[in-house]
């Protein structure tokens, strides 16, 4: 149960270490109630197989970590240069950020087929780097109501999620969220705007020992 806790923490790291400006009491009651909802739907046969696969791929600890980290980012932008995908540092953790020109239709979730081969490089990386937790999150414009937005964000991240298991990405790996048109990175009062926002974004932190 210990070894677990300390893979759920890695994903909430993941998940919440863009807040670089939080204070840190908002970091620890934002990790902190990650850390609760994934521990929560980690149970049973779950819970069982994140342990298993944990433990045979490994952990990392102390510099080995930036090493790993530093080597896979590289990759990531050689592969990835050029195909419209931001990727960012955010301390240990890696984003990619993939907008909605080059993703998903305006209120679609099937990924575009031009988007594909761009997946399949990220894949490529993804498996060359196994000690890695995986966290997708769909974003979407402001067009249309709240409530399908937010399913329509969720169904975005699951697609991508389904890619990448059938490419052979660990599915164990994987946690999916929807955030609907709450989190906009840009302006919804005109298309480019509207684009930027319907986006997926990847957030891949390191397997901690």
């Amino acid at each position: 149960m210990k070894k677990l806790t300390i893979l759920m923490l890695s994903a909430a790291i993941g998940i919440s270490g863009c807040a670089a400006n939080s204070s840190n009491a908002q970091k620890g009651a934002g990790i902190g109630a990650v850390v609760g909802a994934v521990l929560g739907k980690a149970t049973g046969d779950n819970a069982k197989s994140r342990y298993v696969w944990g433990a045979a791929v490994g952990a990392l600890a102390g510099s080995a970590i930036g090493t790993y980290m530093d080597k896979q980012e590289e990759e990531f932008n050689r592969e990835l240069a050029d195909t419209g995908i931001e990727v960012k540092r955010q301390g240990d953790n890696l984003q990619l950020i993939m907008p909605g020109n080059i993703t998903f239709a305006s209120g679609s979730a099937n990924i575009q087929p031009n988007f594909n081969p761009i997946l399949d490089d990220v894949i490529t990386v993804l498996n060359r780097y196994p000690k890695t937790i995986l966290h997708i999150s769909g974003h979407t414009d402001s067009v249309g109501k709240d409530s399908d937005n937010q399913q329509l964000s969720l169904n975005r991240a699951n697609s991508v999620k389904n890619y990448l298991v059938q490419h052979n990405v660990d599915n164990r790996r994987i946690t999916t969220q929807g955030f609907g048109e709450s989190m906009p990175v840009a302006s919804n009062m005109n298309e480019t705007g509207r684009q930027q926002n319907r986006r997926v974004e990847l957030t891949i932190s390191p397997l901690r020992q």
